[in-house]
């Protein structure tokens, strides 16, 4: 392949071609990306300078260096989401390209319209001019889709969704003792999702039983995968603990306590997220998809008030139980009350949850209704609840049929779906509300002690006995700091009544017999 012999330069939006451009674009992946993500968006492919380390970016860049050359054949890179992964690996599929142009690759994620967006962008950069002109790689008329093209010389990108099928095409390049392409596979599961057995489960098993039988050269096809950990038993870490996988692990905070791409994200930020989330925080940042302690709450994020706020309105979350037996979940009521947060007597705009009562009973279901409606009455004596949030499963179901035939009841039935992630998820979900103490417990109130003792024994393993406390606490969050739906009933709340108070001074031990809520 010739090049002329001319100065490299800018002018305006055109660089020329030289032979010297071409060798030097070759030569570094990081080069090409820089020169390719300028000539894409217009804006400059940055290299972090971290304190006492190089950056992550040539980190990363060396070792997709040794999968091209042979030197690695199986590679796991773990970084932290944002971190530019996406960027450098489609970027080596077209620096790949450039020098193969008969090279296949599989590019894997999560869905397969993600898995297209990444395909579009590189088969952007082999059809832009410069590109064309200082590699001459082209491609086939007929084959230029989005999601799935062909080089005139062999070549071929075809983007796969994790789980879908995969048709036609394959990775790497068989009967070749260099380098013929490979399969990426670039963040396979959603963090939302990892927490589900199921869903986690089937995406190792298609990795295994589908993706690895479109290797066109059998073991010597390389595999690459980069992402975040989601879970201590997602593919990652299923594979970390295979022989023949090499790793970099990338945590957003190194062992020297620098944050590895502070431009991206400061030190103070991350240690910010990390007391917000330190699940998620440890998964996806730190590479480390163990919660400290165990336990995904502590104790001292909800605080005891004893000075009762202003309540502006209230509402019940009820999660229900399959039988009364105390081997499955128990059910449970619990009534909250909004208030806003005040800072030294200055109001702050932020809202907070008061869990002013709940109780935990193992009853039949013939019993049921008439337990909830006792409950309501006593949460009623003071300020009718705004709304009633039932998990409609089981039992649930049920109650949401029957109370939603009585007069003033203002039910909202919830439904879990795959879509709103597993249980565990939902609790991972609540770390950033609680760990900013917006959940806070009347002073001296008889169910402190038990709500507290259940919430400090939830785990992301969800290896606890129950959590049927944590559930109705989730529905709350849910309500009030997720999807604001409760908000909207503090616009039309014109009673401010500071009933609170009476609440508490009437409250009475919890009867467990009867479950009753105040005497």
């Amino acid at each position: 392949m010739e090049c002329r012999e001319v100065t490299c330069s800018y002018e305006g939006d055109i660089v020329q071609t030289t032979a010297e451009a071409k060798s030097s674009l070759l030569a570094d992946l990081i080069t090409f990306t820089q020169i390719f993500y300028k000539l894409r968006t217009g804006r400059d492919f940055a290299i972090s300078h971290p304190i006492g380390r190089e950056s992550h970016y040539k980190i990363i860049s060396r070792a997709l260096n040794r999968v091209f050359h042979g030197k690695c054949n199986k590679l796991i890179i773990n970084v932290p989401p944002r971190y530019g992964k996406t960027t450098m690996l489609m970027n080596f599929v077209a620096w790949s390209l450039a020098r193969y142009s008969d090279s296949n690759f599989l590019y894997v994620s999560l869905s397969h319209e993600l898995a297209s967006l990444a395909t579009a962008e590189i088969r952007n950069i082999i059809t832009s001019p410069y590109y064309k002109k200082m590699f001459n790689v082209s491609l086939k008329e007929d084959s230029q889709a989005k999601d799935a093209f062909i080089t005139t010389s062999g070549g071929s990108v075809t983007a796969v969704g994790s789980g879908g099928t995969i048709t036609g095409r394959g990775a790497g390049l068989r009967g070749v003792d260099r380098f013929g392409g490979i399969i990426c596979i670039d963040d396979i599961i959603k963090p939302s999702e990892a927490g589900s057995d199921i869903i986690r489960n089937g995406i190792n098993d298609w990795f295994y039983n589908t993706l690895l039988s479109r290797r066109n050269a059998g073991e010597k096809t390389p595999i690459v995968f980069i992402g975040q950990r989601t879970h201590e038993d997602d593919l990652a870490g299923h594979l970390l603990q295979q022989d023949g996988w090499d790793s970099v692990i990338l945590p957003a905070i190194d062992p020297a306590d620098n944050a590895i791409c502070p431009e991206l994200m400061s030190l103070q930020d991350l240690k910010k997220l990390r007391n917000l989330q330190p699940y998620v925080f440890n998964s996806q940042y730190q590479q480390n998809p163990t919660p400290p302690g165990g336990s995904l709450f502590k104790a001292e994020n909800f605080p005891i008030l004893d000075k009762e706020p202003e309540i502006l309105m209230t509402f019940l979350t009820v999660d229900t139980a399959e039988t009364s037996k105390e081997i499955n979940d128990a059910t449970v009521f619990s009534l909250w009350g909004i208030y806003k947060i005040e800072y030294f007597g200055r109001d702050t705009s932020l809202y907070g949850l008061h869990w002013l009562n709940c109780v935990e009973i193992f009853v039949e279901p013939k019993d049921l209704q008439g337990e909830f409606m006792q409950f309501y009455a006593a949460a009623s004596k003071f300020k009718l609840p705004s709304f009633v949030c039932i998990e409609k499963k089981s039992t649930g179901v049920t109650l949401v049929s029957v109370l939603s035939s009585i007069q003033g009841l203002n039910i909202v039935a919830v439904e879990r779906t795959s879509k709103s992630g597993s249980k565990t998820d939902r609790h991972i979900s609540m770390q950033q509300y609680i760990n900013n103490k917006l959940i806070s417990l009347p002073y001296g109130a008889p169910h402190n002690k038990m709500c507290i003792d259940h919430m400090v024994k939830i785990n992301a393993a969800g290896s606890q006995r129950r959590s049927d406390i944590a559930d109705s606490v989730f529905d709350a969050v849910r309500m009030v700091f997720q999807e604001k739906t409760a908000l909207h009933f503090i616009a039309n709340t014109a009673d401010r009544q500071e009933y609170a108070k009476k609440i508490i001074r009437t409250q009475g031990v919890v009867n467990s017999d009867r479950a009753s809520v105040w005497e």
